[in-house]
């Protein structure tokens, strides 16, 4: 009979996170389309064109519907699939967001659609409660 001793050892996790370049060509685009994977895990679902932000190092998105969306209950159910942004395509993980960090997005969303009549439902109580982090997933086997 074996005994396992575990001792405190500290690893080293990389995260996946976006490079500058990624993150300026999709904060600067307009042209964001989520699709979350299908109950199944494997197929991708219908993309569906969406507002992002960048803020930090980090890129989000909102549900104009709240959590209601579709897309919004899926990225929460399946936690991953793809996105379609600036002529890239990535394969991502999605991460639900609360929080402070929600007023920044705010202020990223005031400042990138300024000028459109669909920013209020962006920055409301609604939207916030459906913002989502979009982590780029490292698909290297």
């Amino acid at each position: 009979m074996a005994t396992t001793v575990v001792l405190n050892v500290r690893r080293s996790v990389t995260v996946p996170t976006w490079s500058k370049d990624e993150l300026s060509k999709i904060a600067e685009a307009d042209d964001l389309h989520i699709s979350p994977f299908r109950d199944d895990g494997m197929t991708y679902g219908m993309p569906t064109w969406i507002w992002s932000v960048a803020v930090d190092d980090a890129l989000y998105v909102r549900g104009y519907n709240g959590q209601k969306s579709r897309w919004y209950q899926a990225t929460v159910r399946q936690k991953s699939g793809r996105i379609i942004a600036a002529g890239m395509t990535k394969d991502v993980s999605f991460e639900p967001v609360d929080g402070p960090i929600n007023d920044r997005i705010d202020d990223a969303y005031r400042a990138k659609y300024q000028s459109s009549s669909y920013l209020r439902p962006m920055i409301s109580a609604r939207a916030r409660a459906a913002t989502v982090k979009i982590v780029p997933r490292d698909t290297r086997s």
